[in-house]
């Protein structure tokens, strides 16, 4: 580990995702990339929230499939969401039977997963790990703002949270795409209190957190194909590149955000973006692996970002603390001194 930054000998291996989304996400530019998109906001249950753990099992169980692997094969499971105290990853995986860490980072969830899921098996405590996260738009309106029945507005800054899930497995296996390294985020509040722009409470951390990556590991931004963010949306997306740009460093041409990649701006009614911790979750699981694996990217520096909130304290008038984590996802083989050393012949 050199500063925040773990670096993995072993080259821990994303060797199976899957990505299961709501309406909204079917409509979107990304339908494709899903494995399963659902019709019914319900997901034929009685409430939203049995149906985001719905969701998240459906994800999980996805995954497994697709890699042709049991509940059994499972040594541990890292997984959360945004309702109170995790339930609707609680009561999604309870019959599964897979020994079960919950976790929480609001939408950064998955990046907190995926970290901890690559340091148990490059330090050869698991065989395999699985990371788990989700987002129901209803379930979050109702814990976070208003009951859709309101009939609130939301301002232009608002993002829409997704109705989504994403899961992966993590393996010593030697198949692409491989966890190089990770740098874990510092909780960062620059004192903005509206809960209707979590893009600039978020923008800081994701700074943060690349900059410190950045530093550790010392590459460069062109070292990579995309510096990927979570859900910062328009307005968080616009602010990190101002962050980097006092810097000297410009990302605007790598740098892509998963909140405004889920929806069409112009056929969708999402103001600002996507949110949620499905958000990140599914564009990463069901979009960035499989480019990762296919080698149509080579590698890639994912943050999602987290708003560290909950409507009590933010109604007593708290800031918004947020937090985010960088992880370095390689389609390359090859040891990292080597891969290191031969991007930064070609730059």
């Amino acid at each position: 580990m050199k500063g925040n930054t773990f670096f993995f000998s072993s080259a821990p291996a994303v060797v199976t995702s899957a990505a299961v989304g709501g309406k909204m996400e079917g409509d979107g530019p990304l339908s494709r990339y899903f494995d399963k998109i659902n019709e019914d906001p319900f997901f034929s249950c009685d409430t939203f929230e049995q149906g985001e753990s719905k969701l998240l099992k459906e994800a999980v169980i996805h995954a497994l499939g697709k890699g042709e692997l049991t509940s059994e094969q499972i040594d541990v499971m890292f997984g959360g969401d945004l309702l109170n105290q995790c339930v609707g990853t609680t009561y999604g995986i309870r019959d599964l039977g897979i020994p079960f860490l919950g976790i929480y980072g609001a939408c950064s969830t998955v990046t907190e997963g995926l970290l901890l899921s690559s340091l148990l098996v490059d330090g050869g405590y698991v065989s395999r790990a699985l990371a788990v996260t989700s987002s129901h738009f209803c379930a979050a309106e109702r814990q976070y703002r208003f009951p859709l029945n309101y009939g609130g507005q939301r301002t232009p800054t608002s993002q829409y949270t997704a109705t989504a899930a994403g899961a992966l497995v993590v393996s010593a296996e030697k198949l692409p795409p491989f966890v190089r390294a990770a740098t874990v985020g510092k909780v960062i509040d620059m004192g903005v209190t509206d809960a209707a722009n979590m893009g600039a409470a978020m923008a800081p951390a994701a700074y943060s957190s690349l900059k410190q990556f950045f530093a550790d590991t010392e590459l460069s931004p062109d070292f990579f194909d995309a510096i990927v963010t979570g859900d910062l949306g328009k307005v968080g997306s616009r602010l990190l590149c101002e962050l980097f740009g006092r810097d000297g460093v410009d990302i605007r041409d790598l740098h892509m955000d998963c909140g405004t990649m889920l929806y069409s701006f112009d056929e969708q009614d999402v103001h600002a973006g996507a949110s949620g911790a499905g958000c990140a979750a599914s564009v990463l699981c069901g979009y960035f692996i499989p480019k990762l694996r296919s080698g149509e990217m080579k590698n890639i520096l994912f943050a999602a970002t987290g708003a560290l909130m909950s409507p009590t304290v933010n109604a007593q008038g708290e800031s918004i603390p947020a937090i985010s984590h960088a992880i370095w996802l390689s389609g390359e083989a090859g040891s990292l001194p080597d891969i290191r050393f031969a991007k930064r012949t070609v730059h």
